[in-house]
């Protein structure tokens, strides 16, 4: 007797399905890029395959001249993009700033798919990244067994990246120690990788560059070098300017993550959206949205990305365990979950604005009632 697949199993897929939960954006957009490719007539630096105004579209959305709807990968000022895509045309490598869940990741990742076709020349960086993740390393067991050469060498990202004339990205820059970090300096300077154990060196073919992005939390952990900071350009991505562009985002992002997630299918829930996304604001700011209460901070960040992972598992929570309709009482676990980062300092702040401000507005009294369930 033949054994049934299990639903999701490979032997369930059907045939090109990978399965892939997160697919890198050069893959998700293939056809956004190939049709920007098409109408793209402007001058392309060397080793790019789009545009820089190719590159600006394609991030920040627009309409193609056959009617093909370029959809949005970031909304924020148009400026800071063009900013950013420029430096990137020139031989200046580019430093995306700003506090956690300002979407740096999201537009280095998406800045190289359209300029290289490729996102996944990446370095993590860590307290425990080593200077070959950025240089080089060594296949050992041939090392010892042939000596030095070029089939012994093991490339890291950036090298691959210099052979190739791609991007290469870097998260968490200033997370490396100082030292990995100054390895970067011939790099980005010189436009070579020098390999001493082999008398040679690999030099960057045309479309080279480094995307690199930091934390705005993180300053005084690994201070960049001044060095180091000159080989860069830095463009500081902020949150988002209006409430009415944060409930887009996390709408948007909501929706994507929903459909990769696989969850079934339910209504937008704006009003509960725009309600997480105005109790962030207003905690983060330390200002009610009228500007009449002054307010405390938590220690938590509250930024968009939290934002759309308490409206993520609230949709779960509507989906599987409600009627599909997302409601207060699915995303109160997860906002009170995101503010009370300290059980002491945190859940007093929290305590202050839900009796304070929750409870003073009547059209927030579920939330209110399912606020305290959960607190």
């Amino acid at each position: 007797m033949t054994e049934k697949p299990v639903p999701g199993s490979p032997g369930d897929r059907l045939p090109g399905e990978t399965g892939v939960l997160r697919p890198h954006a050069e893959q998700e957009y293939a056809g956004e890029l190939a049709r920007l490719a098409e109408h793209d007539d402007r001058p392309r630096p060397p080793g790019w395959r789009l545009s820089p105004w190719a590159v600006t579209t394609y991030l920040l959305g627009g309409d193609l001249p056959d009617g093909t709807s370029v959809s949005p990968k970031y909304v924020g000022p148009r400026r800071l993009m063009e900013v950013a895509v420029a430096t990137l045309a020139t031989d200046r490598a580019l430093l995306l700033l700003g506090v956690p869940g300002t979407a740096k990741t999201w537009v280095s990742e998406h800045l190289a798919a359209a300029i290289s076709g490729d996102s996944t020349l990446l370095v993590q960086g860590t307290a425990g990244t080593a200077e070959e993740a950025i240089r080089y390393g060594w296949n050992y067991a041939r090392l010892l067994a042939e000596g030095p050469s070029e089939k012994a060498l093991v490339e890291s990202p950036l090298m691959r990246a210099m052979r190739l004339g791609s991007v290469a990205r870097i998260e968490e820059l200033t997370r490396m120690p100082s030292d990995v970090q100054d390895t970067l300096i011939t790099v980005l300077s010189e436009k070579t990788l020098p390999v001493p154990e082999l008398g040679t060196e690999v030099q960057a073919r045309k479309g080279f560059t480094v995307i690199a992005t930091a934390n705005d939390r993180d300053r005084g952990v690994n201070e960049l070098s001044s060095a180091l900071r000159r080989r860069f350009n830095t463009v500081v991505l902020p949150l988002p300017e209006t409430a009415e562009d944060e409930v887009d985002i996390v709408a948007r992002r909501v929706g994507q993550i929903g459909t990769a997630l696989e969850l079934p299918e339910s209504p937008a829930g704006l009003e509960e959206i725009r309600r997480v996304v105005t109790v962030f604001r207003e905690l983060r700011s330390g200002l009610t949205g009228d500007g009449r209460t002054r307010l405390k901070s938590p220690s938590a960040t509250l930024s968009t990305a939290e934002a759309i992972s308490v409206i993520t598992s609230g949709l779960a929570l509507a989906a599987h365990f409600g009627d599909g309709v997302l409601r207060a009482a699915d995303v109160a676990g997860g906002i009170v979950g995101a503010v009370v980062q300290d059980p002491v300092s945190d859940r007093v702040v929290w305590q202050e604005y839900l009796e304070t401000v929750v409870r003073e507005r009547p059209e927030w009294r579920d939330f209110y009632r399912a606020c305290r369930e959960v607190s």
